[in-house]
């Protein structure tokens, strides 16, 4: 099952055109397996220019990425952690996802209404988060009304451990402040990954601009506003226009290139949307090449060779005896496996290895 980011905003900020724009981008659910697509999720791929040069070497007979899902989480007016408007779905519905993408509005158009009449986006992102951090609160606060007697009653250390972290978030909550910037300790951390606080998750800020504003975002002053609102969360920020988007995504591959050089893009801000979400999470990319396929598979930063190894197949972890990688940038160069085995530049690593971004690899595994 690909990662989940949510998408979420307030009404008429251009939440609903980005997601057109996904949507229309989005990969045939046959090439994998056992996913269903639902009508408010779409799943595109994870542009790679080290596949596309992949490709180029070996001439595969399937090229597969990797891919993101976004979700569209509709529903959120003040008061939703109350229950207001669809308030309790769009709740539940973020607290499946791994990230939040908050498109926020940084462009001026009279014909387009804005919920609170005027244009502010630290306003806007600001009435998101409070009430993601009352909803918190909330989770909380039931929690400690279910712990609290325990750990006072009984030498049960997992109580005690877990009402001290409570402790710690309540307050922390009451003042405004998002659970993700609370500091932890490592024991604290993997403890309040069971409450699947809302605002704990990590957000990317997307700055909503008319056409000619995303040309130089840095020019725009909503946009300024909005980059220094995230410096001080901690959060990334992305600039693109959803008008343009939306048209780009019925573009073919070509006509696409053609458009954003037109433009002077480098690429869409829908594939650095991607890309960046795909970041957040600390998520990387290695790479198998071969002339039946080239493909690239998604792995946690810090995994060792045979859990990576299991990312292909169970069976690969359970029979791993060892890797042959290469980097990619070896195979950039060299543009051959033979050429690279000449060069000295093909590895052999064992159980210990951990696995780098851009890894080309071939298990060996016996079951």
């Amino acid at each position: 099952m690909p990662l989940t980011a949510g998408i979420v905003g307030l009404p008429n900020v251009g939440k609903s055109t980005l997601f057109n724009a996904i949507t229309k981008s989005q990969v045939e659910a046959a090439n994998y397996p056992f996913a269903t697509i639902q009508p408010n999720v779409g799943v595109v791929e994870v542009p790679d220019h080290r596949i596309d040069r992949l490709v180029e070497l070996f001439h595969p007979k399937k090229t597969i990425y990797t891919t993101f899902e976004f979700t569209d989480i509709a529903g959120l007016v003040k008061g939703a952690s109350k229950g207001e408007g669809l308030g309790n779905q769009f709740l539940s519905n973020i607290r499946l996802t791994d990230a939040i993408c908050h498109v926020v509005r940084c462009f001026d158009d009279p014909n387009i209404t804005h919920v609170e009449n005027t244009i502010d986006p630290v306003r806007d992102i600001e009435i998101i988060n409070l009430e993601l951090i009352l909803a918190d609160l909330q989770t909380v606060e039931n929690r400690i009304s279910k712990v609290e007697r325990k750990s006072k009653s009984t030498a049960d250390k997992e109580a005690k451990a877990e009402m001290a972290l409570l402790s710690k978030l309540k307050p922390h909550l009451e003042a405004g402040e998002p659970a993700r910037s609370l500091q932890l300790s490592e024991e604290e951390a993997l403890l309040v990954k069971n409450y699947n606080l809302l605002s704990s998750k990590p957000v990317i800020y997307v700055a909503n601009m008319d056409e000619e504003g995303v040309m130089d975002p840095e020019s725009n002053p909503y946009y300024q506003k909005v980059t220094a609102f995230a410096a001080k969360d901690h959060s990334e920020v992305v600039a693109l226009c959803a008008k343009m988007e939306e048209e780009l995504s019925s573009l073919d591959a070509e006509e696409k290139a053609v458009f954003l050089e037109e433009l002077g893009l480098p690429q869409s801000g829908l594939d650095r949307l991607i890309q960046k979400a795909y970041r957040v999470l600390g998520l990387c990319t290695f790479l198998t090449a071969g002339e039946d396929e080239c493909r690239a598979w998604t792995f946690k930063a810090g995994m060792k060779a045979p859990d990576c190894a299991g990312v292909i197949h169970t069976d690969f972890k359970r029979g791993f005896i060892r890797a042959e990688v290469y980097a990619f940038e070896d195979m950039d160069a060299l543009e051959s496996e033979h050429a690279i085995k000449e060069a000295g530049k093909l590895r052999l690593e064992g159980k210990d290895y951990v696995v780098q971004d851009g890894d080309v690899m071939h298990f060996r595994f016996n079951v």
